[in-house]
């Protein structure tokens, strides 16, 4: 089983120029709360969560309307679609994150999809499903 195999294709990107307002539409009509960032080039360029716009924009008194989603976009973790799906709960524990982009190297290092937890939830067994939830929701003590 390769990550293409339990990704979601369904991903609509923000251009990193576009404000985080548009992010913020985009999530709301998607039902999703992360979209990924994508450049001029139609590269993906970093992710950006509703987290994210909340704590990083407006708490800080930003405009959301004139803030661009390319400004927000923290470090950037993914996979090759081609790679083995146990590679990416690997990466997903090893950086606790919860979503983890796709990129098809085969095809100009394209965004083709993005596996959360419930693509996980959906595809791995319930041993592998509750290491990730020990690794990724454990606090630090």
């Amino acid at each position: 089983m390769t990550a293409r195999d339990i990704m979601s294709a369904e991903v609509q990107c923000v251009g990193e120029h576009q404000s985080l307002l548009d992010a913020a539409t985009t999530m709301r009509d998607q039902q999703v709360g992360c979209v990924p960032i994508c450049g001029d080039d139609n590269r993906l360029k970093g992710l950006i969560t509703d987290r994210d716009i909340v704590i990083g924009c407006v708490a800080e008194g930003g405009d959301p309307a004139a803030t661009p989603a390319g400004s927000l976009g923290g470090e950037l973790h993914w996979i090759d679609a081609q790679a083995p799906a146990r590679e990416a709960l690997e990466i997903m524990e090893g950086h606790r994150i919860k979503r983890l982009p796709v990129i098809d190297v085969d095809d100009g290092h394209r965004l083709c999809g993005m596996i959360t937890e419930a693509d996980l939830a959906r595809n791995l067994s319930d041993e592998q499903i509750a290491e990730f939830a020990s690794k990724v929701y454990a606090t630090a003590g």
